[in-house]
């Protein structure tokens, strides 16, 4: 690896604003601990904010701006297929979101990964998506967004009906099924629901908050969500 590249990969490494110790960085980039003491000092130097100090840990100060990004070959794959999995599979919003970052990953890659981008055979077909449920998605992210309260209508699989007010949660992608994890006000508790079984969905101008045990991190330290859960109309 040139060091031009090193050092470009340690500023990307301390942008996450928690700090990073020389070995975790030496490590990463298969080097000794003196070669990223170095590299870190000449990079202070140079005028780049990186507060830390030897046996502590490195940070970038919040603020600093860098040019483009530049991708190798394999994270340009990884950000197509995770765009044409987003296009295929998410909402209207998303899709077009993820076109639009498509774009600009190809305006600032070079040439010959830009080039790539039309020779990455990796697809997730979202034959299985259809319109009116990206729509159904959009309006759920967008309560998840807002945290309002939900009049929810729903089927479930067993042809039961309800109807219930909940407290939008969180959405999970099961390769094939979304769920909706959400606390539900008339059970009490928390409660799954599949994207594609519900009816009705009727955000509310009334906004909550997050409560004590009433949280998507109380619902994941409670359940282990099997893929494609759904939760009984109960």
């Amino acid at each position: 690896m040139r060091r031009a590249d090193r050092l470009f990969r340690i500023v990307q490494a301390l942008r996450g604003g928690r700090l990073v110790t020389a070995q975790q960085l030496a490590h990463r980039l298969e080097v000794s601990d003196r070669t990223i003491y170095r590299d870190v000092r000449d990079l202070m130097l140079s005028g780049v904010p990186i507060e830390g100090e030897a046996g502590v840990g490195y940070v970038l100060r919040r603020g600093f701006d860098l040019p483009p990004l530049m991708f190798e070959r394999h994270e340009i794959e990884a950000l197509v297929l995770g765009a044409r999995m987003v296009q295929a599979w998410g909402g209207v919003g998303l899709a077009q979101a993820a076109q639009e970052a498509l774009q600009k990953i190809a305006a600032v890659a070079p040439p010959a990964l830009a080039e790539r981008f039309e020779r990455i055979l990796l697809y997730a077909p979202g034959y299985k998506m259809p319109p009116a449920l990206r729509r159904r998605f959009d309006e759920v992210r967008a309560a998840l967004d807002g945290r309002n309260l939900v009049e929810l209508a729903y089927q479930a699989k067993d042809g039961s009906k309800s109807q219930r007010r909940i407290r939008p949660l969180g959405l999970y992608f099961w390769g094939g099924v979304w769920t909706l994890a959400a606390w539900c006000e008339l059970r009490n508790d928390f409660r799954t629901f599949r994207l594609d079984l519900i009816t009705g969905f009727d955000p509310l101008d009334q906004v909550f908050r997050p409560e004590p045990g009433r949280t998507l991190a109380d619902l994941m330290a409670r359940v282990d969500l099997p893929a494609g859960a759904e939760e009984p109309a109960r």
